[in-house]
Order: structure tokens, then C-alpha cells, then sequence
């Protein structure tokens, strides 16, 4: 029997699920801007997002072609093997098709990672401040997430880290940049941390934003899978290819390690459109490089920005940076109501800071003059 009620009674299903997941907090991403328009009565093309670590500059011209040629065949599954794209990365990062694992963004790499080797009674070891994912695939798989603490700075203190293993420990997730710190880990120290974590241990390696590195900073941990069977990483079209919308992210790590991961992979879970899009992304060097020296462009213009209105900052490698503000959560408020989404991290243990993602130079410049008017009215 149907009720009439506007509030229905409980669901006697849903009092059956596992308590680990009744007690699973839902992610919240950044605010969308037609939500804020509604919410605010402004016009969609009066506001600023610089909220979700988006490229300001879209897509690569050669990945809005391959979509365009890629809706001639939306009526076809996609291929479930993801083979061009397979082929394509493979070439790019010079490794071998059987390492790679594709997936609906690198946030499905990190939920197959945890769903194929976590379960009740197991442990994943990951940082405070570290990036939100991370304990909701932990704890969706009934196992247990061990915070460790961040040492001063809010980096990854990996000497900790290692100290926090136990037995239980089957998983160690590491964020490099990391979200929403930007802080980046030495190299040499996150090699000899690998060196030191038992073989039977995974550790997942997230390197969502390496393509924001400078060269001196990028990456060298593609070179270590033939060192460390043990050790996967993980990628994404998200950030600086632009292709937040279709979702797709990849891993790399011993073939083993993958073969498991497709396993329980979903089949079809990157669709035809994002595979499309994703090749001809990797084709365009020069898009990546205009990324790149925009957010380089961004980041001093923000930066400047915040010494001049004496505000505390993180030293960031990615391509946003959290600030630190009297207020935050009032702050974040009236940015809302002035049109300029940033996003508040008080979820992330760090209530008093604010995560802005760098825009065109004219919405930074927007976002900076905002902010100021509202700290001289907050005196």
C-alpha cells in the first residue's frame, strides 16, 4: 500500500545493511553552478567555480573532435578492454598493455584496488588531511582506516606511516601532490619509504595531478614498478587533460596486481566517448603544456594575492591551494552569495582553511577581489 505521507516510514531493507556502511559518510564533491544559481537567484554566467581542481581551459581541441566522431556510434557498447586507449597509454608511459587497469575516473582505480584486496579485519593505512576517497573505499569494504597523523606543513609523514603497520595492514594509500594540501613528497624519501613497506603490502601511489609538476618534480615512480611489485598508481584525464565530466582514470602496477583488479572491475566502466576523448588527449603535448603554464601563471597570481591580504597559505604543487582564514565556513558563505564557489575543507580536519582551484586569470582575479571585500567588512 502506497502512503500519502510526505515522510514514509523507514525502509526495513535498509536497516539490514552492514553497519560500516550505514555509518559511511556520502562524498560531497564541489558545489555545481547551476545549483548555486538557484540557491542564490545569479545568473549561471555571473559565477566563478574554483571549487573541483577543474582546467579552466577545457579540453584538448583534438579530444572535442575524437568526441564529436565518437557520437556516430553512441548506439555500440564500448570496448570493455578499453584497446586503443590500452594501446595508447602503454605507448605513452612505456609500459606493458597486461599492467594497465582502466577505470570511470582514478577514483574507480582506487575503489578496485580496495575491493580487490580489503575485507573485514584488514587494515588501509593512509595520512590525515589525505584525500577523502580513500577512507570511504576503505570502510566500504568493512575493513579498517588508520589515520596517520600529518607532520608539520600537513605532508605525508611516511617514518609514521611505516610505524603504523601491523599485521592487518594490506593496503597503504599515499597522495602525491596531495589533495587538498598540495603537498608534495620527496622522491628519494617516498623511494626508500617503498623500499621499507613488507612486499605484501599494496600501496597505491594516487598521482591525480603529476601532469601540474614541474619537470624537476615529476614523477619517477613508473620506472619503480619493475622494482616494487607491490606498488600501484594511479592516473586521471580529470585535471589537466579536462576531462572531468567523462570520467576516466588508469593504473599502473604488476600484472598480477592487474589481472585482480579486472576481476572485479565493472564491464564497460569507461564508456566509448571517454575512451575517444582520453587517446587523443594523450596525442596533445601542447594542450598539457598551455595547462601547465596557465596553472604556473595562476598560482603566482593567487599566491601574490594572499601575501598581499596577509593570509596564510599551503605551498602548493597542484593546481589549487588552501588558504587559511578567520571564519572559513562565514567566508565561504559570502563568496557563495557573491557568485565565487571555492571549497570549504573542514571535513578534512581543517576548519579553518579554504580550497580555492585555479581559474582563468580573470576569474583569480575575481575570486581575490571578492575575498577582499569581504575581509574589510569582516574588521
Amino acid at each position: 500500500m502506497s502512503t500519502s505521507s510526505n515522510h514514509p516510514s523507514k525502509s526495513i531493507v535498509a536497516t539490514l545493511a552492514p553497519e560500516y556502511i550505514k555509518a559511511i559518510a556520502a562524498y560531497q564533491g564541489g558545489k555545481p553552478i547551476s545549483e548555486l544559481a538557484r540557491e542564490m537567484g545569479l545568473q549561471v554566467e555571473d559565477i566563478v567555480k574554483l571549487a573541483s581542481n577543474e582546467n579552466p581551459l577545457g579540453i584538448s581541441p583534438k579530444a572535442d573532435y575524437a568526441i564529436q566522431e565518437a557520437l556516430l556510434d553512441i548506439a555500440r557498447y564500448p570496448d570493455g578492454n578499453s584497446f586503443a586507449l590500452r594501446d595508447a597509454v602503454s605507448k605513452k608511459f612505456s609500459i606493458a598493455p597486461n599492467q594497465l587497469v582502466f577505470g570511470n575516473g582514478s577514483n574507480d582505480i582506487l575503489e578496485l584496488a580496495a575491493r580487490a584486496f580489503l575485507t573485514a579485519g584488514y587494515e588501509a593505512i593512509y595520512s590525515q588531511h589525505a584525500f577523502a576517497v580513500y577512507p570511504l573505499v576503505t570502510q566500504a569494504t568493512g575493513a579498517t582506516g588508520v589515520v596517520v597523523p600529518a607532520k608539520h606543513g600537513y605532508g605525508h609523514d611516511l617514518t609514521a606511516m611505516l610505524a603504523a603497520i601491523t599485521p592487518k595492514t594490506r593496503i597503504i594509500f599515499v597522495a602525491n601532490p596531495n589533495n587538498p594540501t598540495g603537498t608534495l613528497l620527496d622522491k628519494a624519501e617516498l623511494h626508500a619509504f617503498l623500499k621499507q613497506v613488507p612486499k605484501a603490502i599494496l600501496v597505491v601511489l594516487d598521482e591525480a595531478y603529476d601532469e601540474y609538476l614541474s619537470a624537476d618534480n615529476k614523477s619517477e615512480a613508473i620506472a619503480w614498478l619493475s622494482e616494487f611489485d607491490n606498488l600501484i598508481i594511479s592516473r586521471t584525464f580529470s585535471k589537466a587533460y579536462g576531462l572531468a565530466g567523462l570520467r576516466v582514470g588508469f593504473g599502473l602496477c604488476h600484472a598480477d596486481i592487474a589481472d585482480l583488479m579486472n576481476r572485479v572491475r565493472q564491464p564497460f566502466n569507461v564508456n566509448s566517448i571517454a575512451q575517444a576523448a582520453a587517446v587523443a588527449s594523450l596525442a596533445d603535448d601542447d594542450f598539457v603544456e598551455r595547462s601547465y603554464a596557465l596553472n604556473q601563471a595562476g598560482m603566482a597570481q593567487l599566491t601574490q594575492g594572499f601575501n598581499k591580504l596577509g593570509l596564510e597559505y599551503i605551498p602548493s604543487f597542484a593546481n589549487f591551494v588552501s588558504f587559511k582564514v578567520n571564519e572559513a565556513a562565514e567566508v565561504n558563505q559570502k563568496l557563495l552569495q557573491n557568485g565565487v564557489i571555492v571549497r570549504p575543507i573542514a571535513n578534512y580536519e581543517m576548519p579553518d582553511y579554504l580550497r580555492v582551484s585555479i581559474g582563468l586569470f580573470s576569474e583569480n582575479a575575481r575570486f581575490l577581489e571578492v575575498l577582499e571585500q569581504i575581509l574589510k567588512s569582516n574588521e
